[in-house]
């Protein structure tokens, strides 16, 4: 019997506010689509923790046994400097700036995404659609919202009409803003704009002389607004109604909830079951960004090559720590908290190394099935990662008690012990046991830190060309070394 038949799955839906118990639209599958990247620059931490909560709803969905498809899209046109539908594309910017297409620009950085993805251990999504791949399905569905009577074309440019919408509908019934309130607050267009009202967004832009990135229309040479792509891409592979929507806070408003407002005009449906919202990744107690420049990307957390982090930390380690905090928290991210992070990682792993060395006994001195249970009751209550990470560390104190003969589990018992601590922490948190026996990277850590003992040895007797010497020695064979507060680490290229 598939897992998912005996776990009550209950949702934090961000639509109602409150947990729901998890019902999916067809029974034993499940649509997830996530809001993905827009490629104009280096997706940073911030951005990456949302993909990476909804990584492990994905494994844990899976490891259920349901059958998910799981859609998160590239933005790759169509995404204005700002949210007023003002400004250039962020893409066509970047290749101005650079002299280079718009196309390049969105290779690199798609490319850097997943490689960011590949080396943190993310599944990749059953399909990763592209803006630019569905402009024919977005010209449709403008088609259709026009012949709803919920658009209207002003110079080319197509606007959704938010007032028209809210007179049957409710723009605002995800985020909680109401409409009175906003035209309250609004400042008054000031003529330049083909709005009809300020609250209204564009469905389709008629591009300027200077725009890169255009497309014939009915209306004119022009591209997609931001918003539509998602409504496109999302019930394209999904269908008129899906169970799950995911994305950063801030995207809720106006992005989720344009969605909605265009997908449920379309269909005269609610689009999306259940909406799930991850919060802010801080740097040093300030929100991250890069406007602020306040950030550190992900792979310079691996090397170590950041004015951040006084040394190197591995992907699993991240993972770890990003997982300790509950997805709707506020996590604040820093030196001290990943070297925490590391300990609780490295006693975790030493524990699940010893695992298979665990013989049977004869009887058991520890509640394997409660335990079991307790796992799965924290990720059945919206996948609660802190909770069960602490039932892990219960599982680390029997098996280390049990090292020390102080505790036993019977033949049964240590099987059921033994496959749900591996599918809780390799398939479900999606960690990675660096130290696991037989592994060659820990050989060649023993001789690099050998190496490295060494060159501090000579240091310290100011034998410079010694020093030197191992150092160029090692980086000729791939194996960086970086000098930092907390000592020396190294890299593997």
């Amino acid at each position: 019997m598939e897992l998912y038949k005996e776990n009550q799955l209950k949702i934090y839906n961000s639509l109602t506010k409150s947990k729901e118990l998890f019902k999916p639209v067809t029974e034993g599958r499940v649509g997830m689509y996530v809001c993905g990247p827009t490629v104009y620059s280096n997706a940073h931490l911030g951005n990456v923790r949302t993909f990476m909560f909804f990584d492990v709803v994905y494994r844990y969905l899976l490891h259920l046994g349901y059958k998910v498809r799981y859609v998160r899209n590239i933005t790759d046109a169509g995404h204005l400097e700002n949210d007023a539908d003002e400004g250039e594309d962020r893409i066509a910017k970047k290749a101005r700036l650079e002299e280079i297409e718009p196309m390049e620009v969105v290779q690199r950085y798609t490319v850097d995404f997943h490689n960011v993805l590949n080396n943190y251990n993310f599944l990749p999504p059953s399909i990763e659609p592209t803006a630019t791949g569905h402009i024919v399905e977005q010209i449709e569905m403008i088609k259709e919202i026009m012949e709803k009577g919920f658009a209207y074309e002003v110079n080319g440019s197509v606007y959704f009409d938010v007032l028209k919408y809210n007179e049957t509908g409710n723009y605002g019934i995800l985020s909680g803003r109401k409409i009175e309130d906003a035209i309250h607050n609004t400042r008054a267009l000031d003529g330049q704009s083909d709005k009809r009202n300020p609250q209204d967004f564009a469905l389709w832009k008629k591009a300027d002389e200077r725009h890169i990135m255009r497309w014939p229309s009915p209306w004119s040479d022009g591209f997609p607004g931001w918003h539509l792509e998602c409504s496109v891409m999302s019930t394209k592979y999904l269908g008129e109604q899906f169970d799950i929507h995911g994305g950063g806070m801030d995207l809720k408003f106006p992005h989720h909830e344009c969605e909605i407002a265009q997908s449920q005009t379309c269909s005269g449906i609610t689009p999306v079951n259940y909406w799930m919202h991850t919060n802010m990744l801080l740097l040093n107690s300030q929100k991250m960004a890069k406007s602020t420049g306040n950030y550190i990307l992900p792979n310079e957390i691996l090397t170590g090559e950041n004015d951040i982090l006084g040394k190197a930390f591995s992907a699993s380690v991240v993972r770890f720590f990003n997982m300790q905090a509950n997805y709707r928290s506020i996590l604040d991210f820093s030196g001290e908290a990943l070297i925490a992070a590391e300990k609780g990682h490295t006693k975790l792993m030493e524990a699940v190394s010893f695992l298979d060395k665990i013989e049977a006994g004869s009887t058991s001195t520890f509640d394997v099935q409660k335990w079991k249970q307790d796992c799965y009751d924290a990720m059945n209550d919206d996948f609660n990662t802190p909770i069960l990470i602490s039932h892990l560390f219960e599982a680390v104190k029997v098996i280390n008690q049990i090292k020390e003969a102080k505790a036993s589990l019977t033949s049964k018992d240590l099987t059921v012990f033994k496959n749900t601590v591996n599918a809780f922490v390799f398939d479900v948190l999606g960690l990675m046991n660096e130290r696991s026996e037989g592994n060659n990277s820990d050989k060649l850590s023993g001789v690099v830190e050998m190496l490295i003992n060494m060159r501090k040895e000579a240091r310290e007797n100011k034998n410079w060309a010694l020093s030197d010497e191992i150092r160029d020695r090692l980086l000729a064979l791939g194996i960086q070394l970086k000098d930092g507060r907390e000592g020396t680490t190294f890299t593997v290229s």
